[in-house]
């Protein structure tokens, strides 16, 4: 049994910053990498970024130099720091689980095995 525990979704000013967090129980230890997909209304979901189990991470080109990806291993817990939101990082993020694709290319298809029931996050 996988379950993610999203948390830090909000609403703030364009320029301003905010850190996701979710946190991950897994009794199947099957989880080799962690992510965020986000959905903006009216459009199609979106791979943000994913981090794999050995730290290796991969971001969607909209977020590069802006988001940043990590893991507590500890606490079986990963983040996304996002910095100079803009309007159009308005979306409801999901925390993401076990890739069945490579990290090269689970932020196209999201073949996520796993997925948290997601937070908002509003830039105006």
């Amino acid at each position: 049994h996988v379950q993610l525990v999203e948390s830090g979704g909000g609403s703030v000013q364009a320029g301003g910053s905010l850190t996701l967090s979710c946190a991950i129980f897994d009794s199947t230890r099957s989880t080799n990498c962690m992510g965020w997909v986000r959905q903006a209304p009216g459009k199609e979901r979106e791979g943000v970024a994913v981090i794999a189990s050995d730290g290796r991470t991969n971001y969607a080109n909209s977020v590069k130099g802006r988001f940043t990806i990590s893991k507590d291993n500890a606490k079986n817990t990963h983040y996304l720091q996002m910095n100079s939101l803009k309007p159009e990082d308005t979306a409801m993020y999901y925390c993401t689980a076990r890739c069945w694709s490579k990290l090269e290319d689970v932020l196209v298809d999201m073949d996520f095995g796993y997925w948290g029931q997601g937070t908002q996050v509003t830039v105006s």
